[in-house]
């Protein structure tokens, strides 16, 4: 009898993959070449829409573009290697559907605004007539955890219902911006006192129901609010109240090191 190696996904499973996926900067994508058939993997930058779909911006000028307008099914393979042997740390496999998003797309606005503030640089080339977005709408995926950590995981274990966070969509640009603008020092607190990131400049990228992202060159970190938010009315409690949180560990930590 075949052995099943797929563990029940439970809730540190889906922790683990939405950390992937929210986290990525970068992946390897999959689609079967159009002239041929043959697969075809490219390496591609990544943000995520508000829900969690991962989005690309691509050229029409690249094979991989091509690939996905011919058969929009593909793979994203999503997780960084870190210290020691790669293999050991957690990967994910994405199963999407690729869909070309519209310059006239009401959502164009709000997936410009959170790719480029995780790709900065792509702002050179974002609006170029040869270049357009994709979301990569996900059917399933496989969580590779670490050795013997092997998951299945569907859509709605990664990606947010539409009622959890299209309240948020509209407050999200501003918040993002206001903190960026009027309070890098809490930004600061966030990653280096609850994160335990390196010391940087530190800056919010986005912002969805269940916590936000931030990026230092090319670090990404991750915070998770331990509830999800229910409203708009909630985000500014919450990120005061973390600041707060942060300055109080940060005194203290000041303290015994004097001591």
């Amino acid at each position: 009898e075949k052995k099943n190696v797929i563990r029940d996904t439970d809730d540190g499973a889906r922790r683990l993959a939405k950390e992937i996926l929210r986290s990525a900067r970068y992946g390897a994508i999959a689609a079967l070449e159009a002239e041929t058939g043959w697969p075809l993997a490219s390496r591609v930058a990544v943000a995520g829409d508000m829900d969690g779909t991962p989005v690309i911006l691509i050229s029409s000028l690249s094979s991989h573009t091509a690939a996905l307008d011919e058969n929009p099914c593909c793979s994203l393979l999503l997780g960084e290697p870190g210290k020691g042997d790669p293999l050991a740390h957690p990967r994910m496999t994405v199963f999407c559907r690729a869909q070309k998003m519209s310059r006239l797309d009401d959502d164009l606005t709000r997936v410009r605004r959170r790719y480029l503030e995780k790709h900065p640089k792509a702002a050179l080339y974002a609006d170029f007539g040869d270049f357009a977005f994709y979301r990569l709408a996900v059917e399933r995926a496989n969580l590779n955890g670490g050795f013997g950590k092997a998951y299945t995981l569907t859509s709605s274990d990664l990606i947010l219902n539409c009622a959890d966070w299209q309240a948020l969509a509209d407050w999200e640009a501003g918040a993002v911006g206001h903190m960026n603008e009027d309070h890098l020092d809490a930004v600061k607190l966030y990653a280096e006192v609850l994160l335990k990131q390196p010391e940087g400049k530190w800056r919010l990228t986005s912002i969805d129901p269940e916590g936000f992202d931030l990026l230092c060159g090319d670090s990404t970190a991750r915070f998770w609010f331990e509830q999800p938010l229910a409203s708009p009315d909630h985000l500014r409690s919450a990120l005061v109240d973390l600041a707060m949180r942060a300055r109080a560990v940060s005194s203290d930590n000041h303290l015994s090191d004097e001591a």
